[in-house]
């Protein structure tokens, strides 16, 4: 009788990994656009799968299994968001200096905005409609818009309008009725509207996107702010979250590097590609002492057809491991 019982739990754990396996990716993203952190994602996704686990033998399947686990993942989502403030990035809290060479304000207290690479938000599949579609849901700029919001207004605007739940699904989800998700959806569009530009405004990349990229690499590994700020249009924004200080234009972002990055010859700096959010992303590393390139600050950058028009460059090496990138290179 318990070999039995054994062999019913085991065929049971193996229905549930196959069938929820596929949503793990989705799941994460979604657990990412609530709360803005990938390592806060990760740790809920990971409660999420654990309670269907459990709750698995109950699930009646009067909803499909992906509107199951969204719906845990949301529950989960929005208990953690009701002890976290938003996370920002530095563009949210203030305008740009127009002192580059001033003292830079750092708040390693605040809860920043984080990157989320491709891979684990499931942008590495070869399926080019839905590459699509997930990297314009997990831009940088969407994702730091979206904290704006209150989030019992960020779960239904990403359950409606990025996952496509219909209203019935999403009222299920949140416990609630259906004029209740409509008020919820439509006071989220607005809001967002007023912090995030026009769909049609948002520029395409530009088609030579590799050699601008390619010369974005070699103006850091050679120290030459020239070349660097050539690259970037003139209304480019540059920001480095743990400090709140950022700048706007080509001008000002060539003198904030000039000023505060600690390089000092050709070979100092080291870029290794990798892509986040959807968006071409660098691991940068700096050279010590001892001659080895280390782990410094990760670049995320948005092109236009005019060059680069924003730089985020995160200075938590922590993310270098979840972009699969080493903490110190091989020498070169």
């Amino acid at each position: 009788m318990t070999a039995v019982v054994e062999h019913v739990i085991g065929t049971t754990d193996q229905d549930f990994e196959r069938l929820a396996a596929p949503y793990r990716g989705e799941l994460y993203a979604h657990c990412y656009r609530m709360l803005g952190s990938v390592h806060d994602a990760e740790d809920l996704v990971q409660e999420t799968y654990l309670r269907a686990w459990k709750g698995y033998d109950r699930f009646e399947g009067r909803s499909s299994l992906r509107t199951w686990l969204h719906r845990i993942a949301t529950t989960a989502c929005l208990t953690a968001l009701e002890r976290r403030g938003r996370r920002p990035l530095p563009t949210g809290l203030g305008g740009p200096t127009s002192t580059p060479e001033g003292e830079l304000a750092d708040r390693p207290e605040l809860p920043w905005l984080e990157p989320l690479p491709d891979t684990l938000a499931g942008l590495d599949t070869n399926d080019p409609g839905a590459v699509v579609t997930a990297r314009e849901t997990v831009r940088l700029a969407l994702v730091a818009a979206l904290q704006y919001l209150q989030p019992r207004q960020r779960a239904v605007l990403i359950l409606r309008d990025v996952l496509r739940f219909s209203a019935a699904e999403v009222a299920r989800t949140l416990d609630t009725s259906v004029p209740a998700v409509n008020s919820l959806l439509q006071r989220a569009r607005a809001q967002l509207g007023r912090v995030t530009p026009d769909e049609d405004s948002v520029p395409e990349p530009r088609s030579d996107q590799r050699e601008l990229l390619d010369r974005y690499v070699a103006a850091f590994e050679a120290y030459d702010i020239g070349a660097l700020t050539e690259l970037f249009t003139a209304e480019a924004a540059f920001e480095m979250p743990p400090f709140a200080t950022w700048v706007r234009g080509a001008e000002h972002i060539g003198r904030l590097v000039a000023t505060h990055c600690p390089a000092q010859a050709p070979g100092d700096l080291a870029m290794v590609p990798t892509s986040a959010n959807g968006q071409p992303a660098f691991g940068m590393y700096l050279r010590a002492q001892d001659g080895t390139h280390r782990a410094f600050g990760l670049h995320v950058l948005e092109l236009s057809p005019e060059g680069v028009s924003h730089c985020t460059v995160f200075f938590d090496t922590t993310l270098f491991p979840l972009f699969a990138l080493p903490e110190v290179l091989p020498r070169r």
